[in-house]
């Protein structure tokens, strides 16, 4: 209960002292669940770069178990590659978003639709001037 009364007031005070982090927030948590599906969950290529010209930076970084791409075109054609890899599955939100300052993440689950996800990760984010500007993809190993 203390800890309850503790965070309700920090956040009072971050949200009445810096304004305007309630909408910076939402944003950031909106970014987190549109790219899960319409970036990486997305299986038609135009509306995979409509989506990522929209929600990333020209500039954009993006860290994964396999390399460092930057920019949209690299993105896109990582994005692709993976989704054909597995084209039938899906990408489920584990738990809820969390953003702080410029930064968010979301726990996710991967695989075919009502079925137990055959592997799960986190997406890291920090967002510059309402996109995405980095994403740094962590994969947790598979239980056996």
């Amino acid at each position: 209960m203390l800890v309850d009364q503790r965070l309700s007031w920090l956040t009072s005070t971050v949200v009445l002292r810096y304004g305007g982090a309630p909408v910076i927030s939402e944003r950031i948590i909106e970014l987190l669940h549109r790219n899960l599906q319409e970036v990486f969950g997305e299986g038609d290529a135009a509306r995979r770069r409509a989506a990522i010209d929209q929600f990333y930076t020209d500039d954009c970084v993006l860290y994964v178990p396999p390399g460092v791409f930057v920019g949209r075109d690299a993105l896109d054609k990582f994005a692709g590659d993976l989704r054909a890899t597995h084209p039938h599955f899906v990408y489920t939100p584990h738990g809820e978003a969390q953003a702080l300052h410029n930064a968010g993440i979301l726990a996710w689950g991967s695989g075919p639709r009502g079925e137990a996800p055959d592997y799960t990760g986190l997406d890291v984010i920090i967002v510059r001037d309402g996109r995405i500007a980095a994403l740094y993809v962590f994969l947790n190993p598979k239980l056996s």
